[in-house]
């Protein structure tokens, strides 16, 4: 019996895998809980999070150039 050839296994096989992988997204999609979200007034605006990672950085900066010196 012949084997089929590479060629050919990879033009059913590359649609098999985008079919199912569309499948799935949007079977995960589906499955969120609305009542799982959490309210807008008791998260953190953008803003928040992102001065808290520029300070973080900063103390993260400071400590290098501290331990450079100090070399």
């Amino acid at each position: 019996m012949a084997l089929p050839s590479v060629w050919s296994v990879m033009r059913v096989a590359i649609p098999f895998i985008s079919v199912v992988g569309l499948l799935s997204v949007r079977l995960v999609g589906a499955g969120q809980d609305s009542g799982s979200v959490i309210p807008a007034e008791s998260r953190p605006c953008v803003d928040c999070h992102a001065f808290e990672f520029m300070q973080r950085a900063l103390q993260d900066l400071k400590k290098t150039a501290y331990n450079l010196d100090t070399r």
